[in-house]
């Protein structure tokens, strides 16, 4: 099977560059008192999961310190355009993320796993993500916010797991498990965590040939995805990050949405002028047809709906997106 890596959408597609120029969303504002000179780190910043969470803190106050690699890049650029404060770092190298964690009020964090043409590197994973909270509890850092995938931890309940159908993505979810295992024990004051379900972002992929050219999917119609815009990520990440006593030991699965993909196919049908049917095809079908490699992970999704649902983060208070308010913004008739 391809790359295992998009059973759930937040991974190596959505870990594209943020939209250029995007503005910060309004959202919650930071609380009379709160210190300006403690900044939060952000992680994956010029991404598209900390690029959100970037311009939420921004909008509502919070000073942010963008960890990026080569602060002269053109996407580093950007994100500093927006306000933000750039540290050089890289998750790979323990010591260049002390000085990164030292006197911030909280940490996002997130991480990519290394590929190439052996495949995932989700040992690589791992060490990024250790690196990260080791020095944050080094630095004393008081709230460690990590973004995860929706249903870790519950991803053994699939049917067929304990069979070993799903084998190829046990690399996957036993890297996200042990992070977050790693993240509750470390000690810190304050832990939150952001499951996000697939990224709404991604679905166009699914129409590698234009929208006339119809969806290439593993996908079946009746199957139900539950999906999240990026924004509502960073929406999610500023509201922890003000309330840190309230998110405590939360572990939100985030979505804005649940539909089949015969809802999701006349949501795009809407958005683009075109008709969109959802196709019933095997994983050599669709992948002739143009799917992304990545999409041969979506045959997990056929066996088990994601836990993300819209009620828990309005319960919460946090706003989120319907998949047709995203394409109403996002996408344009063909």
């Amino acid at each position: 099977m391809p790359s295992p890596s998009i059973p759930a959408g937040p991974s190596a597609p959505s870990e594209q560059a943020a939209p250029a120029g995007q503005s910060a969303p309004s959202g919650p504002s930071a609380p009379a008192g709160s210190p300006a000179s403690a900044p939060v780190l952000v992680t994956g910043a010029t991404g598209r999961q900390g690029g959100a969470v970037a311009r939420a803190l921004l909008a509502a106050g919070v000073p942010v310190r963008a960890l990026v690699r080569d602060p002269h890049a053109p996407r580093a650029r950007e994100v500093e355009a927006l306000g933000a404060e750039l540290v050089t770092g890289d998750l790979t190298l323990r010591a260049t993320l002390d000085p990164a964690c030292h006197g911030v009020r909280a940490v996002f964090s997130v991480q990519m796993p290394p590929m190439s043409e052996e495949g995932v590197d989700f040992a690589g994973e791992l060490v990024q993500a250790t690196n990260l909270i080791e020095a944050a509890r080094a630095a004393g850092v008081p709230h460690f916010v990590q973004s995860s995938t929706s249903g870790v931890g519950r991803h053994t309940e699939t049917p067929g797991w304990a069979e070993g159908r799903w084998a190829a993505l046990e690399g996957y979810f036993a890297t996200k498990q042990t992070i977050l295992e790693r993240v509750r024990g470390a000690g810190f004051d304050r832990w939150t965590v952001v499951k996000p379900a697939f990224f709404m972002d991604n679905l166009p992929q699914l129409a590698p040939h234009g929208p006339a050219g119809g969806l290439a999917t593993v996908l079946l119609p009746d199957t139900t995805v539950a999906l999240v815009a990026t924004e509502d990520i960073g929406a999610a990440a500023a509201h922890a990050v003000l309330e840190p006593d309230r998110f405590h030991r939360v572990e939100l699965e985030l979505a804005g949405d649940r539909l089949t993909m015969t809802q999701v196919a006349e949501v795009l049908s809407a958005a683009w002028g075109v008709p969109v049917e959802a196709p019933v095809m095997s994983l050599d079908e669709a992948l002739a047809a143009g799917m992304p490699s990545w999409g041969a992970g979506h045959l997990w999704s056929n066996a088990v709906t994601q836990p993300a649902h819209p009620g828990l983060a309005r319960e919460l208070g946090i706003p989120v997106t319907s998949f047709a308010a995203w394409a109403d913004t996002h996408l344009t008739p063909a």
